[in-house]
C-alpha cells in the first residue's frame, strides 16, 4: 500500500468530518458520533500506513497508534484520548438499543475531532 492509499484515506477522513457537520445540522446525534469516529479512524490508518505499519482491526489500529505515536510523544495525549473516547461512544451508539446521544455531547466532540484530523495530517507531512 503506497501513497495513493494514504491519500485516499486522508481524503476519506477529511470528507467524513465534513459530513458530520451536515449530520449535526440535522440533529442525527448517534450517526454524528459514528462518522466522527470513522473520520479519525481513516486518518490514523493513513498515518500507520505511511509509517509501514499494518493493523487489521479497529483495536489493532488504536493499539499501534498508541505505541508508536502517543507513547513516543509524537501525538498529544489528550487528542489521543479523544480517539479512544470516540471509539467507546461509537460502540455504544451503534450497538446499544434505546441509546441516544444528546446534542451537547456531540457538539463537545466535534471540534476535538477536527483538531485530531489536522494533527494527523501534520504528522503525515513530517514523517
Amino acid at each position: 500500500m503506497g501513497n495513493d492509499f494514504i491519500s485516499y484515506r486522508l481524503q476519506r477522513a477529511n470528507e467524513t468530518i465534513l459530513e458530520v457537520k451536515i449530520l449535526i445540522d440535522n440533529k442525527l446525534w448517534n450517526t454524528s458520533i459514528n462518522r466522527m469516529y470513522y473520520a479519525c479512524f481513516y486518518a490514523v490508518s493513513a498515518l500507520l500506513i505511511k509509517n509501514g505499519v499494518a493493523a487489521t482491526s479497529h483495536s489493532g489500529v488504536r493499539q499501534k497508534f498508541g505505541q508508536l505515536f502517543v507513547q513516543t510523544g509524537l501525538m498529544d495525549r489528550n487528542l489521543a484520548k479523544h480517539f479512544s473516547e470516540l471509539f467507546e461512544k461509537r460502540q455504544k451508539g451503534d450497538y446499544n438499543d434505546f441509546f441516544d446521544f444528546d446534542e451537547q455531547t456531540v457538539l463537545d466532540l466535534y471540534e476535538p475531532s477536527v483538531q485530531f484530523i489536522k494533527e494527523i495530517n501534520n504528522l503525515i507531512k513530517i514523517n
